[in-house]
């Protein structure tokens, strides 16, 4: 059987704080205080397709990688974690640069939201998706299933995982909605610069929730320099 575009189209798109790829977390629950919102499509928003979801603290997002289309698809891939300078396969990454453009990501299920507008709306937290982000599919999390407690995590379990201390000055954390504050700290502690940078004179930027957070990094402290209200 022969696949095709025309038989996998969106289900719903996901709203969150980050316009630009820059400084979303590297991986799902990374960032547990960032909130998002999966508006389903108008032919999607049936009561029943959601019946019993509530139950399940986790869910799975089967998503595009929009941002990442490219004509050619690479065999081997650069990840940033590894200095960039360290090549794996691709099927050995989750590099958004793959054949099919599919991310698949765990989010947890805080609720489900009844709107007139919009219908119901899954209110999400921990997600790593970039704003309006095509979701193609949703599926339950089982942790009887999904955990495996005996598993190995590759190359990936050589790489130091580490977070940055952020000295988010009060006067300029205060610039941020209250509902924002804590994530927008947790994104910056997960460090967004690609791992091969390490200038402490280099101003970085951040967009995030109508704001730009600029900053600089040095001796594994992240300091805020500005915030700028888009």
């Amino acid at each position: 059987m022969i696949m095709n575009e025309e038989m996998i189209r969106p289900i719903a798109h996901i709203r969150t704080d980050f316009t630009e790829k820059f400084g979303i977390p590297r991986q799902s629950g990374r960032a547990p205080s960032l909130v998002g919102r999966i508006v389903f499509l108008p032919e999607y928003r049936i009561p029943d397709a959601l019946r019993e979801l509530e139950g399940f603290s986790h869910i799975w997002l089967i998503f595009d990688f929009s941002l990442a289309h490219r004509e050619k698809w690479s065999p081997t891939v650069r990840p940033p974690r590894l200095g960039g300078n360290r090549r794996i396969g691709v099927f050995a990454s989750r590099s958004p640069f793959r054949p099919n453009h599919l991310g698949l990501s765990s989010v947890r299920l805080e609720r489900i939201e009844h709107t007139e507008n919009e219908g119901d709306v899954l209110i999400v937290s921990g997600a790593d998706l970039l704003d309006m982000t095509p979701i193609y599919d949703i599926k339950p999390y089982l942790p009887n299933i999904d955990c495996h407690e005996d598993a190995r995590g590759g190359y990936a379990d050589e790489v130091h995982d580490y977070r940055l201390n952020v000295d988010f000055p009060e006067k300029l954390l205060n610039m941020l909605p209250q509902d924002k504050r804590a994530a927008a700290v947790e994104c910056l502690a997960d460090d967004p610069r690609p791992s091969y940078h390490d200038d402490p004179c280099r101003m970085y930027g951040m967009s995030f929730a109508d704001f730009d957070i600029k900053f600089t990094v040095s001796g594994g402290v992240l300091t805020v320099a500005e915030v700028v209200k888009r």
